[in-house]
């Protein structure tokens, strides 16, 4: 595309993944420490395609070695404004993608990007052609951009300085949407960004429910529609209300059907089991259901730990993305935490029983205030036993659920005098989705006896043998 650059740009390299054996070099990362950022400037305040790197560059860092690593550009033109800011930032993943050889991930304080083996020997030995050719596709693909300039980082403690203010910055624009609602609008907003990684992905930005990525609010969709028709982010009419509760509109599932390629026609956008939102892979927190208390816990990217279901983010979030509605599993960005509708369908606040502490600590203001002490974290509860135990000390609302539960329910029964001429072994397959649930055994004269409890249950095949 431009033979200036040690290597080739095209969209056709994103959804490119390195591997840890193909890789020449990690920055950031959920193990080291980082950040991208975008800030509108005053034209007379930026020299269009200056290069600043503050730390060691790709020539020094050694093969297999992980690095900090932040990327600032500064960006002026006639029609720019702060809210664009995000929009642009959220570009750096498209057309660091479209290098070859490079893999960028996630965004924000999350930013993760990875450098092949095989593009550093093919010449990419320093991050200013990263930056110049990203600089120019800033350009060329976002005509507003009059001027950009970068400054990469990949010095620890100028990173550390910073990450405070940095922050601040992200917290400003999440702000902005606290006192607007879905009522208040008739239009969403869309974003195709991680359709590279996940091609069903819808992402569907409401003033109650900022994007996955948690870098896109709807002021932010708002703006990048307007300057931008034609580009990733672009209006959804809400249509009408389906139903309220569970925020489902006509709009957005039309809009379902079309980006999904029809693999899906309903979205309930505050559901958390029935038809919720698609998970991409770029989302900052996994919700994932638990069984066993009837619960919902949520686990984070800088949460090392496991859950007390005894997996990690990890684990989850593979099991969580590629654009799939998934019963029991649930991508979001951290600023839904702090919207009213926040998973009201199934509960809200009151079916939520686990975070990571430091991540309860970061949306502490926005839990209810009678909910809040009865909210595990892995200082309360390290595994089911202790989270059951710590739940019911502290009379969590769910508790009720268990209560409610516990009732006699209808139980299906095979009698005797049927049993002598049906068999008694009774195999099944029971796609549970991740859930597990308990079938007890029949008794040697009673018949067969199921009982199923919170299950959501398929049956493909009952194969009925006479025991031997």
């Amino acid at each position: 595309m431009a033979e200036e650059f040690p290597f080739e740009i095209s969209p056709m390299f994103e959804g490119e993944r390195i591997r840890k054996d193909g890789m020449h070099v990690e920055l950031s990362g959920p193990k080291s420490k980082g950040y991208e950022l975008v800030r509108a400037t005053p034209m007379d305040e930026i020299e269009d395609g200056r290069f600043t790197l503050i730390g060691p560059d790709l020539s020094e860092m050694e093969e297999g070695s992980r690095h900090p690593f932040a990327m600032i550009y500064k960006i002026a033109g006639e029609l720019v404004e702060e809210d664009l800011e995000s929009i642009v930032e959220r570009r750096n993943h498209d057309f660091q993608n479209y290098i070859q050889g490079m893999m960028h991930l996630n965004q924000r304080y999350d930013v993760w990007v990875r450098i092949s083996k095989d593009a550093v020997s093919k010449g990419l030995t320093s991050f200013e052609p990263i930056a110049k050719a990203v600089m120019m596709l800033f350009k060329n693909e976002l005509p507003f951009i009059e001027k950009v300039e970068a400054v990469y980082v990949t010095d620890l403690a100028e990173i550390e300085k910073e990450m405070d203010a940095v922050k601040a910055v992200y917290q400003s624009r999440d702000d902005r949407t606290r006192d607007l609602h879905e009522e208040d609008v008739d239009t969403f907003y869309g974003c195709s960004l991680c359709q590279s990684f996940a091609p069903s992905n819808v992402c569907v930005i409401t003033p109650d429910r900022i994007s996955l990525c948690g870098a896109i609010n709807w002021f932010d969709g708002r703006a990048a529609a307007k300057v931008d028709p034609e580009g990733p982010q672009f209006a959804i009419p809400k249509g009408d209300v389906i139903d309220v509760e569970s925020g489902e509109f006509t709009g957005v599932n039309e809009i379902a059907k079309s980006l999904s390629s029809g693999e899906y026609d309903r979205i309930k956008l505050h559901s958390f089991f029935e038809y919720p939102h698609t998970s991409c892979g770029c989302f900052e927190v996994v919700g994932f259901y638990i069984p066993e208390v009837d619960g919902i816990g949520w686990i984070d990217r800088d949460y090392a730990g496991t859950a007390p279901n005894g997996l990690p983010f990890s684990t989850m979030a593979g099991q969580t993305g590629g654009g799939k509605q998934v019963a029991g599993f649930l991508g979001v960005g951290i600023n839904y935490f702090r919207s009213p509708k926040f998973i009201q369908a199934d509960g809200g606040w009151g079916r939520v029983v686990w975070m990571p502490k430091n991540l309860k600590d970061r949306v502490l203001s926005d839990i209810p205030a009678e909910i809040a002490d009865k909210v595990a974290t892995e200082e309360d509860a390290a595994d089911l036993d202790s989270l059951r135990n710590f739940l019911t000390d502290k009379a969590h609302p769910i508790v009720e659920r268990w209560e409610a539960e516990e009732e006699p329910e209808e139980e299906e029964e095979v009698k005797e005098e049927a049993a002598a001429a049906a068999p008694t072994m009774m195999q099944a397959a029971i796609p549970m989705q991740g859930m597990p649930m308990m079938m007890p055994s029949s008794s040697g004269t009673g018949g067969v006896k199921i009982i199923l409890k919170n299950a959501k249950v398929s049956i493909d095949k009952v194969i009925i043998q006479k025991k031997e």
